[in-house]
């Protein structure tokens, strides 16, 4: 089927990118899924930053690719080995599916999948497929979904179904920013009553793991401080809007001294994660989930870890496993205790994605969505 989707035509393009336009939105051909593949009509997507490290050679990909990993959809087809999803079914897509048989899968959520690591690393889904081509020559899958566009074709495992009472731009949140951030609260730091918890860098997964964190406090209690650190003014005035008790600048809260039991790290950038590790209280814990540029170096006190007995987690995903998760983050959403719509600041078209990452470079933005109506 002819379908319309923003390929990355080339990694590290000068900015602003609304002049240089490394992603060009085109027409391309999808192939009928596979044998254990879905084609979903894609409703919502929305921008990670992890979309923007490829554009800015960060984390470098083969090109061309249809990026876009985040996403929410509707089941179209099912493939012939495919019993449990039916056509009209909201799916959330996962960027890093499971094959639920390598050792990595047997650890619960806490290593990656080597075999959808392997297949994401080559831009195919996994088994090796690839479903997109443009004038007859293929276009790669980013991270085994390729969500900015019309529709895709993606693995079983790289879907899980909600109701469709979720709304399309909440259900595109859960199976990244939520996942990842929300994951790095509950599953790798497992805050415990009475803790204070500090999220550094306040981007989407940032802003997910404060939500988090908030609705997990709330059933304690005495509520935990939820503190927000970020270097962006704006960002800190949204963290306080989505429940954010104290919030500072990283040079305030380290001149200040303040500290927490668990802090978060969701910047991926070396300072943010010597911060971080800073402001963690004795007897402590840091997860660390951003990801940084590949080389990059941070510089840490070993004698603070040993002397004051704290611990550094890291965790991919959010130690998650999505087919578990999703479905609880879900219904926290519908119990009111995790709004993740506010995590949303603003609507576009695919259109304007080159625009819009220059708005998530700028950190500006903390979740832009595309609505394909």
């Amino acid at each position: 089927m002819r379908i319309s989707g923003a390929v990355l035509e080339t990694i590290g393009s000068p900015r602003p990118y609304a002049q240089s336009r490394p992603l060009a939105v085109a027409e391309l051909d999808l192939a009928d899924p596979g044998p254990q593949e879905v084609l979903i009509k894609m409703e919502a997507a929305s921008l990670c930053h992890s979309d923007l490290s490829v554009v800015n050679g960060d984390r470098p990909r083969p090109l061309p690719m249809l990026l876009g990993h985040e996403a929410a959809g509707t089941v179209v087809a099912a493939g012939t080995e495919v019993k449990d999803l039916e056509p009209g079914q909201r799916v959330v897509t996962v960027f890093l599916p499971r094959c639920e048989e390598c050792t990595s899968c047997r650890t619960g959520g806490k290593l990656p999948c080597s075999v959808g690591t392997e297949s994401n690393g080559a831009g195919k889904l996994p088994g090796g497929a690839t479903r997109l081509t443009r004038n007859g020559q293929p276009v790669l899958h980013h991270l085994g979904v390729s969500g900015f566009a019309t529709h895709a074709v993606l693995n079983r495992r790289s879907v899980v179904p909600v109701g469709s009472d979720i709304p399309p731009a909440v259900a595109a949140l859960l199976g990244c920013a939520v996942l990842t951030g929300g994951g790095a609260v509950i599953n790798a730091g497992k805050p415990k009553e009475g803790q204070d918890i500090m999220i550094v860098g306040l981007g989407g997964v940032g802003m997910a793991a404060l939500l988090t964190a908030a609705a997990v406090s709330s059933a304690w209690p005495e509520p935990a401080r939820i503190i927000g650190i970020d270097a962006n003014p704006g960002k800190l005035t949204a963290a306080r809007e989505l429940g954010a008790t104290e919030t500072y600048s990283p040079g305030l809260a380290e001149e200040l001294g303040i500290r927490a039991h668990l802090v978060i790290e969701a910047a991926g950038h070396p300072k943010a994660f010597e911060t971080a590790v800073r402001s963690t209280a004795p007897g402590g814990t840091t997860v660390t989930v951003g990801l940084p540029a590949p080389g990059a170096v941070s510089s840490i006190e070993p004698l603070a870890i040993t002397a004051e007995a704290r611990t550094i987690i890291g965790s991919y995903l959010g130690s998650a496993v999505p087919a578990r998760d999703i479905p609880a983050y879900a219904q926290m959403w519908r119990e009111g205790r995790l709004p993740v719509e506010k995590l949303a600041s603003s609507v576009i078209t695919l259109d304007g994605i080159n625009e819009a990452m220059d708005e998530l470079a700028d950190g500006n933005a903390i979740r832009q969505i595309v609505m394909f109506n």
